[in-house]
């Protein structure tokens, strides 16, 4: 009976000793652990430390408690995706926002941008804020993207167009939002969840560009559920190691068209009887965004004859 006893309290102990979470924030060698009974905070076990292993915030991890709300990170579960910056794992969502005004617009940083997140495997929402200042002229921007096979949200925090619809996008996933500095980052999460209180920065009048507000990458709760990332200003612009005939995958309204050219290894830049030329021409995919990719084609032709 004893041993039948001492069993049983030996598998209470093991379960009790390994508790699963998300790492919300890392900061000064401690990261911060949501759990289902609340936020623990946890040091690294040794062999990661040895074996140089980087926690990310979003990482599923499991951590064995030492006293009180103190643990110890002693598993990291395989990721999902990670993107290097923001530095942030397993995201499901990234909310590109750009300004239609103050800053304008720059298609080409977006479409950076969009490339970034697809070759993460990260589903991306475009969403043109401050509409509010707008004449009207984003719409065309909008119609571009959306014909593109994008989802655009439109979003004001004064009058609070998109916000309630940005609010379901974000429910039960993790999310980043990236995009230059001063676009409206922090004044859109404030606005999707009051009570947040984040610091919201105007943009210089002479520059025209926002002071970055936020100082390091933390994953906030939100009440319908999900976590989002309230992220440095996205200033990245480099291009992701692809190869110049994977371009294409990039660009879905290029990818429509894909085995409708002459060639088969079209790269849609200086071929004949290429397929994506003509619907250029003929409006279907857009000059603009053919533009980008041209350029984009030219940089990852340039970085390949380097090596």
């Amino acid at each position: 009976m004893s041993g039948g006893k001492k069993d049983v309290n030996v598998t209470k102990d093991k379960v009790k000793k390994h508790m699963a979470g998300v790492v919300l924030k890392a900061t000064a060698g401690f990261y911060y652990v949501q759990l289902d009974d609340g936020l623990w905070e946890c040091s690294l076990r040794g062999k990661f430390r040895l074996d140089k292993t980087e926690v990310l915030v979003g990482d599923r991890v499991s951590i064995i408690p030492r006293h009180g709300r103190v643990g110890v990170i002693d598993k990291v579960y395989p990721r999902n995706n990670a993107l290097l910056r923001p530095p942030v794992a397993n995201v499901d969502l990234a909310v590109i926002i750009f300004a239609v005004r103050e800053p304008d617009l720059t298609m080409v940083l977006l479409d950076r941008l969009l490339v970034q997140a697809d070759y993460a495997r990260v589903e991306p929402v475009i969403c043109l804020n401050k509409t509010d200042l707008s004449d009207g002229s984003h719409r065309e921007t909008l119609d571009i993207y959306s014909r593109a096979g994008y989802t655009v949200l439109e979003t004001s925090t004064y009058n609070g167009m998109g916000v309630g619809e940005l609010r379901s996008l974000l429910k039960g996933k993790i999310s980043v939002l990236a995009g230059p500095s001063g676009v409206g980052k922090s004044s859109l999460l404030n606005a999707v969840q009051p009570g947040f209180s984040l610091k919201t920065g105007e943009v210089g009048k002479k520059i025209k560009r926002g002071r970055h507000t936020t100082r390091h990458v933390e994953l906030l709760s939100l009440e319908d559920g999900g976590l989002v990332a309230d992220t440095p200003g996205f200033s990245q612009i480099f291009l992701p190691d692809i190869k110049r005939e994977e371009l294409s995958l990039f660009f879905p309204e290029i990818e429509r068209f894909m085995g409708q050219c002459r060639f088969s290894g079209c790269l849609h830049a200086s071929e004949p009887d290429c397929a994506v030329k003509e619907a250029v021409g003929k409006n279907i995919i857009s000059p603009a965004r053919y533009g980008n990719y041209l350029q984009f084609l030219d940089e990852i032709i340039k970085q390949e004859r380097k090596y």
